[in-house]
């Protein structure tokens, strides 16, 4: 199944060139959904076949076969690796050293790969699915054109996760930044939305473009690396890290971590997140939990070495993470809008996943990865099919006592909320638990940052589930009247990924407490422990680590559970004494304002004076060029009109003239040259007369 690898990510390609071509008018509708699922599901069979033949391979390359290769298969058995070489995509001429430099078009399956594939092409799968049910409304040609780019979503994601060298990544990179585009501004014709406070065609622009500035930081860092060590290929770069000097490995790590920073969300670029729930619900999904966002969390994870190999950028990493986690969980507090809940939750966690990469638990990072993108998938579907049966409701202030009325959509949502809030045992539980361990050994106060975040975590989640499924009707009459649990294409996914979060932990028990981590065993090949973490922590003090956690996440849900549940009164008394707070909190921090005041307005300004300057300066001097040009052109042709053909004229004429007198002279006439002969002749006879006297 290996050699069918390149049939992963062309598969949803497929999808997308059917739905796109030939869905709006060719196409019954009823064949679009089936279709773009059925690709995925394809996919996610050839990816599983691909990644059971990947752990069948022996540790060492076979006695017996020395040199067997399959073409265009390069197999790596120390590192579990296997590279699949399609064509030569750029040669790019004569490198520093005199070789040749090019980039093949190649894809990687590895151990971290593998579990990317899967878990993309799986949960990617099922919000297919989903998106059946949830989009039924939309008129034909819509309907189309959302299967379409979902597919080429799925398609340029897994181009990302399979490529072999930076540029390849590097192309669904910016596909899947495109993709995100067209999703979150699918609902374009919608001008105003009163939830983000702007139109969802900008809600789309603000995700493209912010994710621009973290991309040229990824360009930049690429050519650096390079420019030093002569190639782009992935394990190339690994392999040479060693050469680049401390400062070099640092600026490279520094640059691609920009790019880290707009597609995982962090701080500074993690306001475009917040307001991509412009977008459907599934495409929140999509986006959040299994593919976009998380592709900064797997190229930390894929360039580990070029980051172990540079102290200072593991520091600015962890920081960063620990930081957009307690930020964003903070935020998370104070939303009404469920999915704007969801979506700072998401900010949080990838504030985990990247703390554990700055730690160095790149391993625990993926795993936590791997488990969010189950919960937080189920979520967000799940807030979708509240959102459905409540005819497009999102205020949580006007939900309530649905727990009786969607009791399929209210279960699950309540292990999703469990599992994020990391009680045991969830999956949720168990990879917020290493990565915070991880935190621990690195640094006290990064692990007191990750605790309290956790705890607010377990406030805000619980704080959202009761006030959504508990409690009185708090419903308009409209909502009421149309309230209903979901279709089955819609609670069957759901179901399926409450299993996976309550099953999906399993496979990384901590092995500080001597527990089997089989996550960690798998990964071990291409992302072993860094050196501090070799000895762990003694098993002691893990269980106290986790006691703490546990107690953190016991206090958020308690809170959560008195102030909305036991005394529902207290959030409105509390609201009012601390309003102007919560309406703070609720613009997040006024930060998109001191973005705009700082940076957009003043570029605006920049622009519209770039563009008096063009209109006043450039145009003026051309103009006035053109003007100077038109009334020489004009004084010349006078001139030339006036005195050069005066004076070939006036010669004409002249020369006429006197062309015309002599012609008098010559008639042709005997008698007349006679007379003239003597009438010559007595003018000189008479001159000589004249003279003599």
């Amino acid at each position: 199944m290996i050699r069918l690898l390149w049939l992963v990510p062309l598969l949803p390609f497929a999808g997308f060139a059917i739905n796109g071509l030939l869905g709006a008018r060719v196409l019954p509708r009823r064949l679009v959904g089936p279709i773009a699922c059925l690709m995925v599901l394809l996919s996610f069979v050839v990816s599983l076949g691909a990644v059971s033949s990947l752990g069948h391979l022996p540790e060492s390359s076979p006695s017996d076969t020395p040199g067997a290769v399959t073409p265009g298969l390069a197999v790596d058995h120390e590192a579990r690796r296997v590279t699949q070489t399609l064509y030569e995509w750029m040669p790019l001429g004569a490198g520093r050293d005199g070789r040749n430099v090019s980039v093949a078009w190649s894809y990687v399956l590895d151990p971290l790969s593998a579990v990317m594939l899967l878990v993309v092409t799986g949960v990617g799968f099922l919000i297919h699915v989903y998106s059946i049910g949830y989009m039924e409304h939309e008129d034909r040609a819509g309907f189309a054109r959302f299967f379409a780019y979902l597919n080429l979503f799925m398609g340029m994601m897994l181009v990302l996760v399979l490529g072999g060298s930076l540029p390849v990544l590097f192309v669904g990179w910016e596909g899947v930044g495109l993709c995100s585009y067209l999703l979150i501004g699918f609902w374009y014709d919608r001008m105003f939305d009163e939830r983000s406070g702007m139109s969802v065609a900008d809600a789309g622009r603000k995700a493209f473009l912010v994710n621009r500035i973290g991309d040229t930081g990824f360009i930049l860092g690429t050519l650096l690396l390079l420019s030093a060590l002569g190639t782009v290929e992935i394990q190339g770069i690994l392999k040479g890290v060693g050469a680049l000097s401390a400062g070099m490995a640092t600026a490279a790590a520094l640059l691609i971590f920009v790019g880290v920073c707009g597609k995982s969300a962090q701080i500074p670029l993690y306001v475009w997140l917040p307001d991509a729930m412009a977008g459907p619900t599934p495409v929140s999904a999509l986006i959040h939990a299994a593919t976009m966002v998380t592709a900064g969390v797997y190229v930390l994870a894929r360039m580990a070495g070029l980051y172990v190999a540079s102290p200072l950028a593991m520091t600015v990493v962890a920081v960063t993470g620990g930081l957009t986690a307690l930020l964003a969980a903070t935020l998370g507090v104070a939303q009404t809008d469920i999915k704007k809940v969801l979506a700072y939750s998401t900010v949080s966690q990838l504030g985990y996943m990247v703390l554990a990469a700055g730690v160095g638990a790149f391993a625990a990072g993926v795993f936590h990865l791997m488990t969010h993108a189950f919960f937080k998938a189920l979520l967000f579907l799940g807030a979708g099919s509240v959102i459905h049966a409540l005819s497009g409701e999102q205020d949580i202030m006007k939900m309530g006592g649905l727990r009786s009325r969607l009791p399929w959509t209210h279960a699950t949502f309540l292990i999703g909320t469990l599992a994020i809030a990391g009680v045991p045992p969830l999956a949720g539980f168990f990879s917020k638990d290493e990565i915070l361990l991880a935190a621990w050994l690195r640094s006290p106060v990064l692990w007191a940052a990750g605790v309290v975040t956790a705890g607010l975590t377990a406030f805000y989640m619980m704080r959202l589930y009761v006030l959504v499924f508990r409690g009185r009707d708090r419903l308009d009459a409209h909502a009421a009247a149309h309230l209903h649990e979901s279709p089955r294409v819609m609670t069957v996914p759901l179901a399926v990924l409450a299993a996976l979060s309550v099953a999906g932990g399993f496979v990384g028990l901590p092995a500080s407490l001597g527990l089997p981590n089989l996550f960690e065993g798998w990964m071990h090949p291409i992302l072993p422990a860094p050196r501090e973490h070799a000895a762990g922590a003694p098993a002691g003090t893990a269980l106290l680590l986790v006691a703490a956690t546990l107690a953190a996440a016991a206090l958020g849900i308690g809170l959560a559970w008195l102030l909305y549940e036991r005394r529902p009164d207290w959030p409105g008394r509390i609201a009012a004494q601390a309003g102007a707070l919560l309406r703070f909190m609720r613009r997040g921090y006024a930060v998109d304002d001191l973005y705009r005041r700082a940076v957009v307005e003043p570029f605006h300004s920049l622009a519209r004076g770039c563009a008096a300057f063009d209109r006043i300066v450039v145009d003026g001097i051309v103009n006035g060029t053109g003007w100077t040009t038109l009334g020489s052109s004009y004084t010349s042709r006078a001139f030339d009109a006036g005195v050069v053909d005066g004076l070939v004229n006036l010669l004409a004429r002249f020369a006429g003239g006197t062309s015309r007198t002599v012609r008098r002279l010559q008639t042709g006439i005997v008698q007349s040259y006679a007379t003239a002969v003597v009438f010559g002749l007595f003018v000189l006879v008479s001159a000589y007369l004249i003279a003599g006297r």
